[in-house]
């Protein structure tokens, strides 16, 4: 069974239960009360992942394009490794740390969630210039190519695909990670979901976790179907393995 199945086979069940819960405890209107605030919260939810995740993409898809040069291989896994680990340590860690440097509000939200975006993309991108055969880089250099052009014309086209999929890892983890940013007055949906968990009122933690998963989910359809426009179809693999850790 492949992904697309997978993801159709979640998208359908997470639509079935919430239709399901809707109906059988009437919690729709009780969740729809805070409609101001999900689409106030909403609208912060997606700035905090979009001011993260993009410096993320341009960092992390550079930093695995330097970390692959010949120069530079030999330090490629020490700084994988540094990586690893700083994903490692949980979110509410770093989110602490940074609000000691930087105070409360969206600052250390965001670099929280910029360290938690950019392992999926420099391991992506480092594994997908990785697996170039080196008949076709020895082409390019045959055909007279600079290394410049060899990076933009062949290696990057060719390892598009993998790259996307980890930029789709990196920023549909974000969304489900942004909530934490409200612990340290950064906004989101986490305002709704903490409150109503610290009031005891399911339906103010619904309103916030549903419009969560929501934007996860058209997130990752929306980036899947701009993979499919971006690259070749002789290039692309819609079951290309993601790496995330």
């Amino acid at each position: 069974m492949n992904a697309r199945v997978l993801r159709i086979m979640g998208i359908l069940g997470i639509v079935a239960a919430l239709c399901a819960w809707a109906i059988l405890s009437g919690g729709a209107a009780a969740v729809l009360k805070y409609r101001r605030e999900i689409v106030h919260l909403t609208g912060q939810h997606i700035m905090l992942v979009v001011y993260s995740g993009g410096p993320a993409i341009v960092v992390g898809v550079i930093l695995g394009i330097v970390l692959t040069r010949p120069s530079m291989r030999r330090v490629c896994e020490p700084v994988m490794q540094v990586l690893s680990i700083a994903t490692a340590i949980p979110t509410l860690a770093i989110i602490a740390l940074a609000m000691m440097a930087l105070g409360v509000g969206r600052a250390p939200a965001l670099v929280a969630l910029f360290l938690h975006a950019l392992l999926p993309i420099v391991r992506n991108t480092v594994e997908g210039l990785r697996q170039l055969p080196s008949a076709e880089l020895e082409s390019a250099r045959g055909m007279g190519m600079t290394p410049s052009q060899t990076l933009f014309l062949v290696e990057l086209p060719e390892a598009l695909p993998i790259i996307a999929q980890g930029v789709r890892v990196a920023l549909v983890i974000n969304v489900g990670v942004a909530p934490l940013a409200y612990l340290v007055g950064g906004g989101g949906l986490g305002d709704l979901i903490f409150s109503g968990i610290d009031l005891f009122e399911p339906a103010m933690m619904l309103a916030g976790a549903i419009p969560t998963a929501a934007l996860a989910v058209t997130l990752d359809f929306v980036l899947s179907r701009l993979t499919v426009l971006l690259v070749s179809p002789g290039i692309r693999n819609d079951d290309a393995v993601v790496t995330t850790t």
